[in-house]
């Protein structure tokens, strides 16, 4: 679907990203500023209360949460928002690797349109009864049994072969998405699986040439995305998230549920021995009960716990990918979960993988639209999916540009060919209308002779 943009300012097209989580439903609206940089122009945030583990449970909770988001983004931006860029996850997101093979008719260049049909091809896989393709990734290209080629257009050959990394979902989730953006009468521009669009914000390319696993940490999911020599190696969802931990501290303290997100929020750590014996919070009571006193430590205990188990999941799957041995840029943990104090030390301790935690600020510009204070909070690890989805669509926006460009350029010269074809044609054929009138000496002079051939 082509994307629609309203342009302003030196006609950059403005874009907007939706973030649909489990715990919040986000909606950025941006364009490029300069070289690499996001301007951002408006952010909405608004509760996500119909959202189960990255999949619909309600249609009109989701659809009130989105108008809403989307209303304080417009406000903010002064932006009339119509078509968004909606970043996907969910636990029934599915990666598979396939390998198509294209075979040209002569050994002219490889262009785009040769790439576009690869990827069509892909897209008519037989998979799964329910199951539908969201996104089509090339990984390595042969050219005529030459292998380990990651950018061929341009160069010669006559068997082309791909390596492509394929990305599918439930067919009845997707269409509840979109069908809560439709019904929240905003338009689907594409959908992008949320930790590709994490990557594009917290990465940079000298991290995924060297090998690393991107997890975003969200609400009801853990997201898995592991790059090597710059190509996208593996994805995986984890139905395990940051409200699982909220739900084993509303268990385990016996407290409310916005008590327990609190207590995770503000005084929650993952490593236990981090915190002092001796340290409590005290709870206030339930309707006039007696406050209650819950020790730091124990709280930890409860955290780190759950921690663990999402983690031993991160870690089977790189092991399970092939490339724990490869990944010389280690891990970078990003979503509202790598928020969790003492973290980056128990991912180090369980995976032995050095671990960093990825904030979105590099690729971002102040604009006077977002005051400093909100311009700060956007730096988050929570904001990531949000940003990089910005980055995406901009993305896109560009290749199609540049496609374009290129379709026109190849029709000019197409165009000037066969002028010059045309022209020539015509000098040879008043040529030799010249010595059918004219030559006629007897001396026979056919009229390739006398044109030099």
């Amino acid at each position: 679907m082509k994307m629609r943009t309203i342009e302003i300012d030196n006609n950059k097209p403005i874009i907007v990203g939706l973030d649909i989580g489990t715990t919040k439903i986000c909606v950025t609206v941006g364009r490029r500023y300069g070289k690499d940089k996001i301007e951002l122009l408006g952010v909405g945030n608004a509760e996500s209360s119909g959202m189960n583990r990255g999949v619909v449970a309600n249609i009109q909770k989701t659809v009130n949460s989105i108008r809403q988001a989307a209303s304080i983004a417009e406000s903010q931006s002064n932006v009339d928002i119509k078509v968004v860029n909606i970043g996907i996850a969910g636990q029934h997101i599915k990666s598979i690797q396939h390998r198509g093979i294209l075979t040209k008719n002569d050994d002219d260049e490889i262009d785009r349109n040769d790439i576009r049909q690869l990827i069509a091809d892909m897209y008519k896989l037989v998979l799964p009864p329910g199951e539908e393709i969201i996104d089509v990734l090339p990984q390595e290209f042969t050219i005529d049994n030459e292998p380990g080629i990651t950018e061929p257009i341009g160069m010669a050959g006559r068997r082309v072969e791909a390596n492509f990394h394929i990305i599918s979902g439930r067919v009845t989730d997707i269409k509840n998405i979109k069908r809560c953006v439709d019904n929240a009468e905003l338009e689907v521009s594409s959908l992008v699986l949320e930790p590709l669009a994490s990557s594009e914000a917290v990465l940079d390319d000298e991290e995924k040439a060297a090998g690393v696993v991107l997890v975003d940490i969200g609400g009801g999911t853990t997201d898995i995305a592991i790059f090597h020599e710059g190509i996208i190696r593996h994805t995986a969802v984890i139905p395990l998230g940051g409200n699982i931990v909220t739900e084993d501290i509303r268990q385990g303290c016996a407290v409310l549920r916005n008590q327990a997100e609190q207590l995770k929020v503000r005084y929650g750590s993952a490593l236990a021995d981090e915190n002092k014996e001796n340290e409590v919070i005290c709870v206030p009571g339930f309707r006039g009960r007696e406050p209650k006193e819950i020790s730091v430590k124990n709280l930890a205990y409860i955290i780190q716990a759950r921690m663990e188990e999402i983690i031993e999941h991160v870690d089977f799957e790189i092991k399970s990918s092939g490339y724990h041995d490869k990944l010389i840029a280690g891990i970078v943990v990003t979503g509202g979960g790598a928020q969790l104090k003492h973290l980056v030390q128990l991912v180090e301790y369980m995976t032995g993988i050095d671990c960093r935690v990825g904030y979105p600020n590099e690729y971002l510009s102040k604009t006077e639209l977002i005051n400093k204070q909100d311009f700060e909070r956007l730096k988050s690890p929570l904001y990531a999916t949000g940003i990089g989805l910005l980055i995406k669509g901009i993305q896109t926006i560009e290749e199609e540009e540049e496609a374009r460009l290129e379709e026109k350029e190849k029709r000019t010269v197409k165009s000037e060919t066969k002028d010059i074809a045309e022209k020539e044609q015509k000098k040879e054929g008043w040529l030799r209308k010249f010595l059918s009138e004219f030559i006629t000496d007897g001396n026979n002079i056919d009229d390739d002779t006398f044109l030099g051939k």
